[in-house]
């Protein structure tokens, strides 16, 4: 079991990487140290975002398939198999599959991991917290998601931790509308998350995405007037609020993906990709 002394998360030991059928095509910057530059902007024409969508609800339905295996004895690693099944079966590639080095099809992050959590041999026990993050890559484009998953019986402060940060994401995206900045996504999740007291990081982010899997876009979670692009319709982008029960500080573990509290203390995270529309936002990752 992967776990100090203390209880808390340890690197655990990965499977073989995943396959993926030939005849799907991969992303440009599979087999290579980074992705190429993204020099496309930001908007989309409607069947853009038709495809956006297309990528989205098979990623959201990957998650359901996994969510549903979630108990305890069950490994995160298991969870990144059903994932990886799904979207490569609806003939889509899991975008994070080889991302600068990425090595799984899912992000797998439990307890005090804030993001980018490695599926392993990690085995979930009652009372724990998982997030799945899951993005396909089809027909050119990427639909982006992540959720938070109680796992068997949970504190009622690790419950509360989740629906609220779920709905710091709902905030976030009632903000949305054109001719706004970014910044009042940030703005509305960190008020509604002060109410209680939650830290709200800073350092990760939501992002442009679509053509390219992170497009260079910054939509912070938090006050920040110094991102002050303004939304426009057709606009596509993630917004993944990550909160924590303690500090905002974090660590990241030597395979320089695993980010964690430096407190260790719990943490939550939820994320869509949206459009921004003529009168608000419409989200593109729903089953």
């Amino acid at each position: 079991m992967p776990k100090d002394a203390a209880g808390h998360l340890i690197p655990g030991r990965l499977s073989p990487q995943r396959r993926v059928p030939a005849g799907i095509p991969r992303p440009e910057y599979v087999g290579r140290p980074a992705p190429a530059p993204n020099t496309a902007g930001d908007r989309y024409a409607p069947d853009e975002v038709e495809r956006i969508r297309a990528a989205g609800r098979i990623a959201a339905q990957a998650i359901e398939a996994a969510a549903s295996a979630i108990a305890p004895g069950v490994t995160t690693d298991e969870l990144d198999r059903i994932a990886h099944d799904h979207v490569v079966a609806h003939g889509a590639y899991p975008s994070t599959l080889g991302y600068r080095g990425y090595p799984k099809s899912s992000c797998t992050s439990v307890n005090e991991v804030i993001c980018h959590g490695i599926p392993d041999d990690t085995v979930l026990e009652d009372g724990d917290l998982v997030n799945l993050d899951v993005t396909a890559y089809l027909d050119g484009y990427h639909g982006d998601l992540n959720r938070t998953f109680l796992v068997g019986e949970a504190s009622e402060e690790a419950s509360l931790l989740v629906e609220r940060t779920e709905q710091a994401l709902a905030r976030g995206i009632r903000a949305v509308a054109p001719g706004r900045q970014v910044n009042v996504i940030g703005r509305a999740i960190e008020a509604y998350a002060k109410r209680f007291g939650y830290g709200v990081v800073r350092d990760y982010t939501g992002h442009g995405v679509g053509r390219a899997f992170h497009t260079g876009l910054v939509i912070p979670h938090y006050d920040a007037p110094e991102f002050d692009t303004v939304m426009e319709p057709g606009m596509v982008f993630t917004i993944e609020p990550m909160l924590t029960l303690g500090t905002i500080e974090w660590d990241v573990w030597d395979d320089d993906w695993t980010v964690v509290t430096r407190d260790r203390a719990l943490t939550a995270q939820f994320e869509h990709t949206l459009v921004v529309t003529e009168r608000g936002a419409e989200i593109l990752t729903l089953p």
